[in-house]
């Protein structure tokens, strides 16, 4: 994949979303939130996968909507040379509002703990703490109400900053009813178009 660099990719008066996908099955909804998002006027997505969420969606799905998913395989090539651009550096400089979702127990831990060692939290612990960011959870119920996951949320919330969304009571993919499910993915782009008093494209 070719070099991306913020300085050519922002567009004046765009709104620039990176949406970040994690291993929950919730990541199936990723396509629909691009799909949607596209729908808006002035506003350019850019997906960056972990590799497990990659299982629940495909890529080309998110390609069809003019946008593009990025991976560890495009920060990490073997091709680097000193004065490359840095994958995860250029895509948060690009970014105007972040938003996880889904977010994984796992992803939530690194998060927390400050482990940086993949795209996605590499590019996150490099993150502009003036970058509003979502965070969606999403996890089997047992998980969500494991003890570490209260501590992890509140340290998102009240030493990172990031503005945690959900989970949802509902049954959940693996058969439980409970709370663990991500935020309606409507609902996660509403909070954009709102934030950003987007216009569809056919109010131009």
């Amino acid at each position: 994949m070719n070099h991306f660099l913020a300085s050519d990719e922002r567009s004046e008066g765009y709104t620039h979303v990176l949406l970040i996908t994690t291993g929950s099955v919730a990541s199936i909804k990723a396509p629909l939130i691009v799909q949607a998002l596209a729908q808006y006027d002035k506003v350019k997505v850019e997906v960056v996968a972990t590799q497990p969420s990659l299982a629940f969606y495909d890529p080309a799905d998110i390609v069809k909507s003019g946008s593009r998913v990025w991976t560890d395989q495009d920060e990490w090539t073997g091709k680097f040379k000193i004065g490359d651009p840095i994958l995860h550096i250029e895509l948060r400089r690009w970014a105007d509002i972040v938003l996880i979702a889904p977010c994984s127990a796992n992803t939530l831990a690194k998060i927390a703990g400050g482990i940086c060692d993949n795209l996605v939290t590499s590019l996150l612990r490099a993150l502009s703490s003036n970058t509003p960011t979502f965070v969606f959870p999403a996890m089997n119920t047992l998980m969500y109400d494991h003890p570490l996951t209260a501590e992890h949320i509140r340290v998102v919330r009240e030493i990172i900053g990031y503005q945690v969304v959900g989970p949802i009571g509902k049954q959940l993919a693996c058969g439980d009813v409970g709370l663990g499910a991500m935020t309606e993915w409507r609902d996660i782009v509403n909070i954009v178009v709102e934030k950003f008093n987007l216009r569809h494209t056919d109010n131009q």
